[in-house]
């Protein structure tokens, strides 16, 4: 026998109408111009220019490269002469040909695995063309440069048994293998620098910092391969706020005991770094990875009140309230990015993603 509520509950054919009404809510109208999801047709070929910017549509992460490729061809087009005229010009500002070569100041900061990978080359590829203005690194971003020009990194596995990669003097770096006979070479190279450095600092009065000591180390290597070598002979500079975590460090370390003395300021690095984001027309900031490097360059343009764009490249998550998996808009409420900036943070592993970004950023000739 039927329940009576459920014959004036149901409709004609006899579909409850709570069900009825639950499954075929109506739809509001979609703006106009809403772009439709459709990923590549590969029965047009291959054409990895419009694979790529079959992003644009495809969705999930896709969709978030897209746009870290779209926010970064913004800030390498973005010109003082985009921006009208305010009270608050002077001097050569009021030149409009003036304003046309002012360009958006590009921050880029990476940590030390990138570097131990191939994105080295990517980065250098960037460094050696002067298409970033600021470099924030790791210590092992800085070292493991160096060490390459000495020496190469393996391919290994990530099932690598760290036991018996011990045993035979081997250091992993996820799937990549490093000899540690690597770094016993970087100690006899970096050594008489440290003391070159001690001696001029003792004799000359030379303050080193970081950056300073980077920049040397960069002219002292002379190798076309590497990043620091660009750096050096195109006057970028590179910021290493922890540059005794890692093996510099620990030759820094072991210098103090063979030739007591040296000193690093830090001070003037961080007003440095600072300075380039307070003093600058317009900033972009590029991050791979998090930590140091991701808050230092933050709070660099926090000076600013926010960089006008960025893009975050991370696999970090936000449920834990770590720095490096914080998205753009918590940076906003610090006034590390502008409010009205263009920002994203792409979920991905910088290997895979960022060479691509690249080729359809800065090497695409546009």
């Amino acid at each position: 026998m039927s329940n009576p509520s459920e014959t004036t509950q149901n409709g004609s054919n006899g579909v409850p109408a709570i069900a009825s009404a639950a499954v075929f809510t109506a739809s509001s109208q979609v703006p106009k111009g809403t772009d439709l999801i459709r990923g590549y047709d590969f029965d047009n070929g291959v054409d990895y220019n419009a694979l790529l910017n079959s992003y644009a549509t495809t969705g999930f992460q896709a969709a978030s490269f897209n746009r870290a490729v779209e926010i970064i061809n913004h800030m390498r087009a973005w010109r003082l002469s985009d921006e009208p005229i305010n009270d608050s010009d002077q001097g050569d500002d009021l030149d409009m040909e003036y304003r046309k070569t002012v360009k958006c100041k590009v921050f880029l900061g990476y940590t030390s695995n990138l570097v131990s990978c191939g994105v080295r080359e990517v980065i250098k590829y960037l460094v050696k063309n002067k298409m970033v203005n600021v470099v924030v690194a790791t210590a092992g971003g800085v070292e493991e440069d160096f060490i390459k020009c000495l020496a190469p990194t393996y391919m290994g596995a990530f099932e690598n048994k760290g036991s018996e990669l011990r045993s035979k003097g081997l250091n992993r770096i996820g799937n990549l293998i490093v000899p540690n006979d690597n770094y016993c070479k970087f100690e006899e190279w970096v050594m008489p620098i440290l003391d070159q450095l001690l001696l001029e600092q003792t004799r000359d009065g030379t303050v080193w910092t970081p950056s300073k000591i980077i920049q040397r180390l960069g002219k002292e290597i002379d190798h076309p391969d590497s990043i620091y070598y660009w750096a050096y002979k195109n006057d970028i500079p590179i910021y290493c706020p922890a540059i005794t975590d890692g093996s510099l460090g620990d030759m820094i370390y072991f210098h103090s005991f063979r030739n007591p003395g040296l000193v690093i300021d830090l001070v003037q690095d961080i007003r440095g770094v600072n300075g380039q984001a307070v003093y600058a027309k317009k900033t972009g900031i590029i991050i791979l990875g998090g930590g140091l490097v991701k808050h230092h360059i933050c709070n660099a343009n926090l000076m600013r009140n926010g960089a006008d764009f960025a893009v975050f490249i991370n696999t970090a998550q936000e449920f834990d309230g770590s720095d490096a998996g914080a998205r753009p808009d918590e940076a906003v409420s610090w006034g590390k990015i502008k409010t009205t900036a263009e920002s994203v943070k792409v979920y991905a592993e910088a290997s895979l993603v960022f060479p691509l970004i690249v080729a359809q950023t800065f090497a695409s000739g546009s």
